[in-house]
């Protein structure tokens, strides 16, 4: 494994609540991994959810990492997710550099033991967002959800919306350990992304998407897959869920374990936390937007109580205050 251009042995020392790009040059992918352990654990704290509310919003959170880690300028990556499934609502905001918070909305009476990803989800959308600022134009990705996974969508997206060659896997759990105080019960999370970036981007082709604009009755349309990439996935197959989450083992030797035959490259790690954005201006400044009878209405014992659905922060006004007229 190499830093910049030394050689040297991965480290054994684990670092969580980071993002280690890294790279294959042997085989022209580049990636990211992803290890949560204290700020994962502080963002589905903050909330009661059921335990696979969490488990799902911990895997969306890691894929939102991911995804906006890459960003080079100061803005927001936000995935959010509108289904008719239990958990009809997902919402994850990434300010980069390093900034995470997020919520999901669910209805309790629909939950149910064994249910998998995609049946808490269900069907509807997951929505990209880049937000670059109030003087940018915002981009935004659409992918539908169907039944599957986050890992299924985030597929699909790579395939339609940016045509890069991509594999994504994630993985978040519940980590019990004994001590003196008796058992202690925290959240982890860890994910990977690869990508195929090969210098000649005739080699990245893939196939026309699905009907595509051929006539009814064609041949449907077939590429070989690059031997790199092939080989690429099926390394990037071999990863299991503990080793992602396994709060012993570094990034570094996770990534020497995948591809230490064909030489991999990490570059310097960003660090993570969890943060909201909240605060009693901003709070006083959503109040003011609303219409006066909106505000009234929100009057309740004397007083208007907003509590922030990303932190659980709430913030108390007097009728005055939020300016609701005598």
């Amino acid at each position: 494994m190499a830093d910049q251009d030394a050689i040297r042995a991965p480290s054994a020392v684990p670092v969580d609540d980071a993002v280690l790009p890294f790279e294959v040059s042997a085989l022209d992918i580049r990636g990211r991994l992803v290890r949560m352990g204290a700020a994962l654990d502080d963002i589905l704290m903050r909330h009661d959810y059921p335990a696979p509310v969490s488990k799902l919003l911990g895997e969306a959170i890691v894929l939102t990492t991911l995804l906006g880690s890459s960003l080079k300028f100061h803005g927001r990556f936000i995935l959010q997710t509108q289904t008719d499934g239990p958990v009809s609502m997902i919402v994850v905001d990434f300010i980069a550099p390093d900034r995470l918070r997020a919520y999901a909305r669910f209805d309790k009476t629909r939950l149910a033991d064994g249910l998998s990803a995609g049946e808490l989800l269900g069907h509807g959308h997951l929505a990209m967002t880049i937000d670059q600022g109030p003087e940018m134009s915002r981009y935004q990705g659409l992918v539908a959800l169907a039944g599957g996974s986050l890992e299924d969508a985030a597929h699909e997206y790579f395939l339609r919306s940016e045509q890069i060659p991509t594999r994504v896997r994630l993985a978040v759990g519940e980590e019990l350990r004994g001590g003196g105080d008796g058992p202690t019960h925290r959240w982890r999370g860890g994910g990977a992304l690869i990508q195929f970036l090969p210098k000649a981007p005739e080699r990245a082709r893939q196939v026309d998407l699905d009907p595509g604009d051929a006539p009814e009755g064609s041949v449907a349309h077939a590429i070989d897959e690059d031997d790199a990439w092939v080989e690429s996935q099926s390394l990037f197959a071999t990863v299991e869920d503990i080793e992602l989450i396994d709060p012993d083992l570094s990034g570094e030797r996770l990534l020497f374990r995948l591809f230490h035959e064909r030489g991999v490259r990490v570059f310097p790690t960003q660090h993570l936390h969890a943060g909201c954005t909240c605060s009693r201006d901003a709070v006083a400044g959503m109040l003011a937007s609303f219409d006066p009878e909106d505000r009234a209405d929100m009057v309740e014992n004397g007083k208007v109580v907003v509590t922030c659905e990303f932190c659980s922060s709430t913030y108390e006004f007097t009728p005055q205050e939020a300016g609701v007229e005598g």
